[in-house]
C-alpha cells in the first residue's frame, strides 16, 4: 500500500469512522465531544510558544508520558506540552495528570490521519518537536512533520513480533514512514531491531520510561484511606488486585472464585476487579452479582459515609474499582496483584507500577505487549505466570497465606523496578539532540 491508496481509504471511511464514534458515545459521552479536533479544526491560535507535541493514545500511554512531559517542562521553563490523544479516557487521564501545569499543557485529540487534517494541525500547533509515544506511528503525520521540518521522536517504543508483522503487510508505506523518523528511543534491543528492521535509521536503546512514574503522595494516602474503609473489626483483610482486566477475563477470574473452596482462602479474603475500560463497569458489576456474591463499588465510597455504609463496603466480596486515574492507590491498597490482559491473548498490560510499589505480581500466560519487562521481572522472583484463571486464585490465595514469603517477592518486584530507572533522563538527553 502507498500513503496516497491509503489516503483514499482514511476519507472514505471516515462516515463509518465517526458513525463508530457516536455509538461508543452511548456508554462514554466523551466519544461525542470535540469532534472538530478529530477533523482538524480547532478554535483561536494559542500564543506563539515553544511546543513540544506529545501523543499519548490512551490511558496507559498518557501515564507513562508523565515522567517525560515533566521532565521537558522542567528543561525548557518557557516552552508548553501540546498532549494529544485518540480516546476520551486519554484525555480525561491527561488532564487529572498535568491540571497543576495551567496553560503549560494543553490538550486535543489528534486529528486523523488526513494530508488535509494533518496539515492543519500542524499549523495551528506550530510544534517543536512531534514526540509520538510507544507505537504510535500515523504515516500522514510523520511526512506532515516531515514537510514542515518538524522532528519526530517515536519514544518509550515497543514493537512485539506480531506488531511487526502487522506493520509490515503495509510495506512501502510503513517503511517510508520509518526513515522519516528522526529519532527512535527503544525500550530495549530486541525493540530496536524490530524497528530497525522497518526501516528506522536512527535507533537507540534509552529502556522503559515506565519505570520512571513515581506514585504520587495522593494516591498513596487514598490507598490507605481503601484499605482502611474495607478491612473489618476483626483486622486487616487479605486483598487480591485484578488490574486492567480485559472482556473475557472477569468471567473467568469470578467462576475462579465460586470454584475455590472457602476453607481455603484467608479469612475475609476481599477481591478487587479494575475493568481496563469504563464502559464495562455496569456489566462487571452484572457478572458479580448473577455468582450471587457481595459487591462494593469504589465510586460510591465517600470520605463522610454513613458507618452503615461503611460497615457494608468491609462486608463485600468483591469491590469494583470503577473510578479513573487511581491505580496506584489500588495498588497501594493490595496485598497482591494480577495484571489484567494476560488471561486471554490480549497481550498483556504493563505490571511496573505494582512492582515500584512492591507488590508480588501475577501475570497470565499471554504477556507479548510487554513480553521484556514481564520476563525480567519473573526472572527476578518479583513476578510469577500462571497458566489459568484457577492457577491465579491458587497463587494468590498461597501468597495470601504466606506474609514472608509476600514481603520478599515484593522487595524483588521493588529491586527490579528501581535498577531499571533512568529512560526519562536518557530520552531527554537523546531529545536536546533534535530540538534546535
Amino acid at each position: 500500500m502507498n500513503r496516497t491508496l491509503y489516503s483514499i481509504l482514511w476519507w472514505l471511511a471516515l462516515p463509518l469512522v465517526l458513525v463508530r464514534l457516536w455509538w461508543r458515545g452511548r456508554k462514554e459521552p466523551g466519544y461525542r465531544m470535540q469532534w472538530g479536533e478529530r477533523l482538524g479544526f480547532y478554535g483561536t491560535r494559542p500564543a506563539p510558544r515553544t511546543t513540544f507535541m506529545v501523543h499519548a493514545v490512551s490511558v496507559g500511554e498518557t501515564r507513562a508520558a508523565e515522567p517525560l512531559v515533566e521532565a521537558l517542562l522542567a528543561a525548557w521553563p518557557d516552552s508548553r506540552v501540546l498532549l494529544t490523544h485518540m480516546t476520551p479516557t486519554g484525555r480525561a487521564t491527561g488532564r487529572a495528570l498535568f491540571a497543576h501545569h495551567g496553560e503549560r499543557v494543553v490538550q486535543s485529540f489528534l486529528p486523523y490521519d488526513t494530508g488535509f487534517m494533518v496539515r492543519r494541525f500542524l499549523r495551528h500547533f506550530a510544534p517543536r518537536i512531534c514526540i509520538l509515544m510507544e507505537t504510535e506511528v500515523w504515516p500522514n503525520l510523520v511526512q506532515g512533520c516531515a514537510t514542515q521540518g518538524v522532528p519526530v521522536a517515536l519514544v518509550n517504543a515497543r514493537l512485539s513480533e506480531r506488531s511487526l508483522r502487522r506493520g509490515q503487510r503495509f510495506g512501502r508505506m510503513m517503511s517510508e514512514a520509518a526513515r522519516a523518523i528522526t529519532v527512535v528511543a527503544a525500550q530495549t534491543e530486541a525493540d530496536a531491531a524490530r524497528i530497525r528492521s522497518l526501516g528506522a535509521l536512527k535507533v537507540l536503546v534509552t529502556g522503559s520510561i515506565k519505570f520512571d512514574v513515581v506514585p504520587p503522595p495522593a494516591a498513596l494516602e487514598l490507598g490507605a484511606w481503601l484499605r482502611a474503609r474495607l478491612d473489618t473489626p476483626a483486622g486487616p483483610r487479605p486483598v487480591l488486585l485484578c488490574a486492567s482486566t480485559r472482556e473475557g477475563e472477569e468471567a473467568l477470574i469470578l467462576d475462579a472464585w465460586t470454584r475455590l473452596d472457602p476453607a481455603q482462602r484467608p479469612r475475609d479474603m476481599l477481591l478487587v476487579l479494575v475493568p481496563r475500560h469504563p464502559q464495562r463497569f455496569d456489566e462487571v458489576e452484572q457478572m458479580v452479582r448473577a455468582r450471587g456474591l457481595s459487591l462494593a463499588r469504589r465510586s460510591r465510597m465517600a470520605d463522610d459515609a454513613a458507618e452503615a455504609d461503611a460497615k457494608a463496603d468491609a462486608r463485600a466480596e468483591v469491590l469494583l474499582g470503577d473510578s479513573m486515574g487511581e491505580m496506584f492507590a489500588y495498588y497501594a491498597a493490595c496485598d497482591c496483584a494480577f495484571i489484567g490482559g494476560s488471561l486471554l491473548p490480549l497481550g498483556g498490560q504493563n505490571l511496573i507500577e505494582a512492582c515500584a510499589l512492591g507488590k508480588p505480581v501475577l501475570v497470565g500466560p499471554h504477556t507479548f505487549n510487554f513480553l521484556d519487562a514481564t520476563e525480567e521481572a519473573v526472572a527476578a522472583g518479583g513476578a510469577v505466570r500462571v497458566p489459568d484463571a484457577d492457577a491465579l486464585l491458587a497463587q494468590a490465595v498461597a501468597l495470601l497465606h504466606n506474609a514472608a514469603e509476600r514481603a520478599a517477592m515484593g522487595a524483588r518486584a521493588a529491586a527490579f523496578a528501581q535498577r531499571h530507572r533512568g529512560a526519562t533522563l536518557r530520552t531527554v538527553e537523546l531529545l536536546q539532540q533534535e530540538i534546535h
